[in-house]
């Protein structure tokens, strides 16, 4: 559900200092940039598979061919919201695929629940064309360097690269911090063997969560709320599309739309194999992240470190990564297997039940997904087992290695 988190993740970077850039750097890869830079997706692809089969080993063209994919899958995703027009509003704001920069569509196209379903469908099928891509990468050597935020996309499907279709220029509309295209230029990471491994298990976390989605029926949410996302759903109510009722919040949003919103992620199960394909995912990304940290603390260089390790300076200023930091995010991935495969279960959150979730569970012999009824308790019932507790202090003692900021850096650490 997220594909743009794991390509803005890339580019976070790009409105701080070029100070952190070591200059003895090797150039950007000029040939794959130029793919990226014209929005040639699919040429680039063509160009890098037929390479690929006169030298199959050739892992650095694999790795460009992994990246082009992924940015021809986030234009995808572009295109998609804006035939449909993604509205911008109170609500889509609190969610991260829908606060994407997508132009106004003027002439919108009509979408059914079955066509929004695609448009995640599709997100997979560009995941696992990547994963399918990056898997056979073997070099611990490879390297990488790209100007990843001149890549531009067109994301109107009109044919043409406009000023405001550069992946800067992106960040710049999601960030509210200034970059400019001269830092742009200027701007290059040098991926290697550590973040192969890590795009891997970015691009399993992201299949979770659409595979997540995917298993449930919202068509009942989608009638009653698709209008706070789309210009023009097409639903049995079409008068909510006519303007806000007695409850009117502001900016085209009506309180009682919220709360029917809330009231209706009461989500059946219609595709069970969807969660346990989600659950394979989440234990793909623990392993991955294993495999991304051991060839990162192996690292001797010091060029342009998109995750650095202890010894190595990383090109977001000020963002240090300490060995004691790696302990902890290893810990952390240790207790997360222990759940995700039943050997811990989540405490409780009602008093006096000792008994705990269990999360494996939850994939595995998936229920109706009912959110007000997980927050008061009882759609966890059929989940509750006594056995071994995953350890409060684990999670506090995270916290504070992390400075309180543990999940701003478990988005970057993957």
């Amino acid at each position: 559900m997220r594909l743009f988190i794991c390509s803005l993740l890339l580019v976070l970077t790009l409105a701080f200092p070029l100070s952190s850039i070591v200059k003895s750097a090797p150039s950007p890869t000029l040939d794959i940039e130029q793919y990226l830079i014209n929005a040639q997706f699919k040429q680039g692809e063509t160009a890098l598979l037929a390479k690929l089969q006169q030298n199959p080993n050739n892992d650095r063209d694999r790795f460009g061919l992994g990246v082009i994919q992924l940015m021809g899958g986030t234009e995808r995703l572009m295109q998609s919201l804006y035939r449909y027009d993604l509205q911008q509003n109170y609500f889509t704001a609190f969610f991260p695929i829908l606060r994407l920069p997508v132009p106004a569509n003027p002439k919108p196209e009509q979408i059914t629940y079955a066509e929004s379903r695609n448009i995640l469908q599709n997100l997979l099928n560009d995941l696992d064309k990547v994963k399918t891509t990056l898997e056979p990468i073997k070099d611990n050597q490879i390297k990488l360097p790209l100007r990843i935020g001149l890549t531009r996309m067109d994301f109107n499907a009109n044919g043409k690269l406009e000023a405001n279709e550069s992946f800067w220029q992106t960040f710049n509309q999601l960030s509210g911090i200034t970059a400019t295209e001269k830092t742009a230029q200027a701007f290059a990471i040098a991926f290697d063997a550590g973040d192969v491994v890590w795009l891997r298990g970015y691009c399993n976390l992201l299949s979770a969560i659409a595979q997540t989605v995917l298993a449930h029926d919202g068509s009942k949410l989608f009638n009653s709320s698709a209008h706070l996302v789309f210009a023009k759903p097409q639903t049995p109510y079409p008068f909510l599309t006519n303007g806000t009722g007695a409850f009117s919040w502001g900016g085209g949003i009506d309180i009682s739309d919220i709360i029917a919103f809330l009231h209706l992620i009461n989500l059946p199960v219609v595709e069970p194999q969807r969660m346990t394909a989600a659950l394979q995912h989440l234990q793909a990304v623990t392993k991955l992240s294993r495999e991304s940290w051991t060839l990162i603390l192996a690292e001797t260089d010091n060029d342009r470190e998109w995750l650095p390790n202890p010894k190595q300076k990383g090109v977001i200023p000020n963002a240090i990564v300490t060995q004691p930091m790696i302990d902890s995010w290893l810990t952390f991935l240790n207790e997360t297997d222990a759940l995700l495969t039943g050997k811990k279960l989540v405490p409780f959150w009602r008093k006096r039940e000792m008994r705990g979730v269990n999360l494996n569970k939850v994939f595995t012999k998936p229920q109706p997904f009912d959110l007000v009824l997980w927050i008061q308790g009882t759609a966890a019932a059929p989940y509750l087992e006594p056995g071994v507790l995953t350890d409060v202090a684990t999670w506090q003692r995270l916290m504070q290695v992390f400075r309180g900021q543990f999940f701003q850096f478990a988005a970057w650490f993957n």
